[in-house]
């Protein structure tokens, strides 16, 4: 595959509360197992993309921890890998990119240095599989200068996405970011596709005018002088927008269709491997519809529950519909239900941590209940 791979995990998300206090939204655990940057690296290294530029700027530590190797996503190879682009890194007076836009731009020599003629862009906060090549082979067929990936959001709440009117040749008419009257059910993934040296061309023009967005400065302002398509998608996708939209992804892992899709219809998710022994269960345990991980010890009950690594349940507890978190203590005789637990919180013995499917409670890193 003739492409190198930018991921955008810049952006700040609020509606993350206080799990993306302490960590990149890029580095949030999610499926037991993973963070969520796994599933675009997955897929990048899966569509033969083998050189990829991480661009960060909040809460940089837990995310340069995760992907300080790239052997564990195949990208280990020579003039090849992932790359690391954070603010402090550059010789400017600003320490902070501005934009989507912006970000690239500020570190246009990974565009200048590599020799692949196209260049794929994409948030990192997202769960989804895709194979980048059919995407490229689309964006060829048709000429495009920019193909941007879609899909259909029928009977939904559009106000927090772009959304993309397009013609019957999937030709971009025109683009509303989080319009209040949307008009069409076209949702943009934020994934784009460009010749590389186009992209280079754009990112110089618009930083001469103080324009620092994807969107609103590339897609929008040049959506009539560039042909820009639309490619559909019809997958699983998620984006990890907030609080609601981590609890349900997690819980869509449990559903045996969605995992399927996820994790073996394509191909495992790489992520940095942990040596942790198997769970271990006790003989009076009760464990239904739930994912487990390396250095569990289920003394309790656990039910339609997604636990990470380290997780201690005692004798008589009973965790349902519950996000927890590597490292947590629940103690004899707690509950946990319609729940979030960052890592390392303790649920002490009879204490309860309770919320519901429309306001899931959320436990903040290291407490104690």
């Amino acid at each position: 595959m003739r492409a190198i791979g930018i991921i955008l995990a810049g952006s700040k998300k609020d509606g993350l509360g206080v799990l993306a206090s302490h960590r990149n939204n890029a580095a949030m655990p999610i499926g037991g197992a993973y963070k969520v940057i796994d599933f675009t690296l997955t897929n990048m290294s899966e569509s033969g993309i083998k050189s990829v530029a991480v661009i960060s700027q909040y809460n940089t530590r837990s995310l340069s921890d995760h992907i300080s190797s790239s052997k564990w996503w195949n990208f280990g190879r020579k003039n090849s890998g992932i790359f690391l682009f954070t603010p402090d890194m550059l010789n400017a007076d600003s320490f902070s990119f501005k934009g989507t836009a912006d970000a690239i731009y500020q570190n246009l020599h990974f565009l200048k240095k590599s020799t692949e003629p196209y260049v794929v862009v994409t948030p990192a906060n997202h769960v989804l599989r895709i194979d980048y090549r059919d995407v490229i082979k689309y964006h060829i067929d048709k000429q495009a200068d920019i193909s941007v990936v879609y899909q259909e959001y029928p009977n939904a709440d559009l106000s927090n996405y772009g959304v993309m009117e397009l013609d019957e040749n999937q030709r971009l008419l025109n683009f509303e970011e989080k319009p209040l009257e949307p008009q069409s059910n076209n949702i943009s993934l934020g994934i784009y596709v460009f010749e590389r040296k186009l992209l280079i061309a754009l990112l110089e023009e618009i930083a001469n005018d103080s324009r620092y967005s994807i969107v609103d400065d590339i897609i929008i302002r040049y959506r009539k002088r560039l042909k820009i398509y639309g490619y559909k998608f019809n997958g699983y996708w998620k984006t990890l927008k907030n609080i609601k939209a981590l609890y349900e992804t997690n819980m869509d892992f449990l559903n045996p269709q969605i995992k399927y899709e996820i994790f073996e219809e394509k191909s495992y998710v790489y992520t940095k491997a942990k040596d942790d022994p198997p769970v271990k269960y006790s003989r009076e345990c009760s464990v239904h519809n739930s994912i487990l991980n390396g250095g569990d010890i289920i003394n309790g009950n656990v039910e339609n529950s997604v636990l990470s690594r380290k997780v201690f349940v005692g004798e008589g507890a009973y965790i349902r519909n519950s996000v927890i978190m590597e490292g947590c203590t629940i103690g004899r005789d707690a509950i946990v239900e319609n729940a979030i637990l960052d890592k390392n919180v303790l649920v002490s013995s009879g204490q309860r941590v309770i919320g519901t499917l429309d306001d899931i409670k959320v436990v903040g890193k290291d407490l104690i209940v």
